[in-house]
């Protein structure tokens, strides 16, 4: 089996659970939608559903407007703006969930774009950024082998002097030189 394999095979399972995402959402929307329409009539059913949306069009000019801000201010003061930008993303992806036509999209929509539940989406949103660039890392520069030439597949460059150390690391590994020639 190639390396390849489990990441075709990571894809694969994630294009499915995407697809499973977009087929069963609308239709869980319309049973929330049906069942709240029952619970309070339809019209007050419709202009909840337009107030959630116009709600998420003022949530997404006022926080977007604010993160917006914030990267500015983090530009100009000359750090990284690595958290507005993360805020800047769920507000984003909350916004846009505000906007769509369903209580169920307006509940996670509004937890990823209120400030106090924000932190939390960020931490996720950092996890599985730091989750994909690990395993791309992985996958264009390898595993990394743990042993010397005896291992397959391992290579040691050399030079007309010998082996050479690598100039990207401090790695320090002390051994004992044995000449069985005595």
């Amino acid at each position: 089996m190639s390396a390849s394999q489990p990441a075709r095979a990571r894809r694969l399972r994630l294009t499915r659970l995407a697809l499973a995402g977009v087929l069963l959402v609308p239709v869980i929307e319309i049973v929330v939608i049906v069942a709240v329409g029952q619970w309070i009539g339809g019209w007050p059913t419709f202009l909840l559903l337009v107030a959630t949306s116009l709600l998420g069009a003022w949530l997404i000019r006022r926080e977007g407007g604010r993160a917006w801000r914030a990267l500015e201010q983090a530009v100009r003061s000359g750090r990284m703006p690595a958290r507005e930008i993360a805020d800047g993303i769920v507000v984003l992806v909350g916004g846009s969930l505000l906007l769509l036509p369903g209580f169920v999209t307006d509940v996670l929509g509004l937890l990823l774009v209120l400030p106090f539940t924000r932190p939390v989406a960020r931490s996720l949103l950092a996890a599985v950024i730091s989750r994909r660039l690990l395993a791309q890392t992985e996958r264009f520069t390898g595993p990394t082998v743990a042993g010397g030439p005896s291992v397959p597949g391992w290579e040691q460059p050399t030079t007309p002097r010998g082996p050479s150390r690598s100039t990207s690391s401090d790695e320090v590994v002390e051994g004992e030189i044995i000449d069985d020639e005595d």
